[in-house]
């Protein structure tokens, strides 16, 4: 069996000609195909202003600096979590506050959220990160009941949920439409739901957030009557994403529902061969699977029945040609974090130990998911008490 990774992009004609085509335009950084791409995710997701920038991290600090997120500010976030948040949140010098996570699905939840509040005696909260973990985006309304009791900002960094949905009151709402939230923070890294190479955007329907991170993502650059002629008011970045890559992105969202019902049915191939093997391993329970973008397919190992750790793990499906990812190392077990700041995070240390991510993408075959079955159950057979 050829290399099967965790997750990989999916790159056609249609793609690589409308890449050509925007070459032979005029500008290929800040031209039409920008201004296209994000029409389009305004449409998609039924929200006000969609702003393009070069990656996720970028969005996550426009999103902060949107808000006017200033040193010593409270800001709480998830432990396991990439590490892009809490590093945008910590170069602007924000009191960071890490909440504990399920220890099943890895994503905060309202309990942790209110635990952490209260332990931590937080009485002021500029803003609050949610972060819907593998694509499955969960507890929206009960975090912004929270938003509306504590009067906090609120972001869901929806890296892994481009085209995740939730519903309330029989309908079905759209993760970036920002009908729950403040601001939406998406990535379009090659192995998201679409690809623009590198790329990302923030969603809003404040028009003054919109507004300020359309003004800092271009160096804050306010310009005169004169083209020549413009002025600079405070400190800025260029974060702006090229029309290169917009192009892709445009051919890309036109396939959104086909890579959504493509994972879908990987997902449910997962589910149904893994209940015959759920006394050694078992799926996170979600309340809203259905409406997921399936960026990931978590597993839960049942360490306590098998003579072996997550490593061994690792190591013998790699052997085998297949490369699962953690999904993620909970930050306070970074070398950065300050150990003082240490709390028992045993949601999240029981999640670590027991999970991770196996190969989940869009034209990934069955038979590659039956091999993949297939070795994790031999691991099993050899290693179960």
């Amino acid at each position: 069996m050829k290399k099967i990774t965790y997750n990989k992009q999916y790159i056609d004609n249609k793609d690589i000609k409308i890449i050509i085509k925007a070459l032979k335009n005029k500008l290929i950084t800040s031209g039409n195909f920008v201004s296209l791409f994000e029409k389009k995710i305004c449409k998609y997701l039924k929200v006000k202003h969609a702003v393009s920038c070069i990656n996720g991290t970028a969005g996550l600090d426009l999103a902060f600096r949107g808000i006017n997120l200033l040193p010593k500010d409270n800001i709480i976030m998830p432990v396991v979590n990439f590490v892009a948040s809490y590093s945008m949140a910590r170069k602007i010098g924000a009191n960071i506050f890490l909440a504990d996570v399920d220890s099943t699905t890895g994503q905060m939840t309202p309990d942790t959220l209110m635990d952490c509040i209260k332990k931590n005696k937080i009485k002021k909260i500029k803003a609050v990160i949610t972060m819907y973990l593998g694509g499955y985006a969960e507890n929206v309304i009960n975090f912004y009941r929270l938003k509306k009791k504590y009067k906090f900002f609120l972001i869901e960094d929806a890296c892994h949920a481009f085209g995740a949905k939730y519903e309330h009151n029989n309908k079905k709402i759209m993760i970036g439409s920002c009908s729950h939230s403040d601001i939406s923070v998406f990535s379009f890294h090659p192995v998201k739901t679409i690809t623009t190479g590198e790329g990302g955007v923030v969603t809003t329907n404040n028009k003054l957030i919109a507004s300020k991170i359309r003004l800092i993502k271009n160096h804050s650059i306010i310009k005169n009557k004169k083209y020549w002629d413009y002025d600079i008011k405070n400190f800025s970045v260029n974060y702006r994403l090229s029309d290169l890559n917009c192009a892709l992105g445009v051919s890309q969202l036109q396939k959104i529902n086909i890579f959504l019902q493509n994972r879908k049915k990987a997902y449910l191939r997962y589910v149904k061969e893994i209940k015959k093997i759920n006394t050694h391993i078992s799926i996170p329970k979600y309340q809203n699977y259905k409406n997921s973008s399936f960026h990931l397919f978590l597993i839960n190992l049942n360490l306590s029945k098998l003579k072996s750790n997550k490593n061994r793990f690792f190591e013998y499906l790699n052997k085998n040609n297949i490369f699962p990812q953690f999904h993620y190392k909970p930050l306070f077990m970074f070398s950065f974090f300050n150990k003082k700041k240490l709390g028992n995070f045993t949601g999240a240390k029981k999640y670590f130990s027991n999970t991770l991510s196996i190969p989940l993408y869009y034209g990934i075959k069955k038979n590659e998911q039956e091999y993949i079955l297939k070795k994790i159950k031999k691991f099993i057979d050899q290693f179960k008490l």
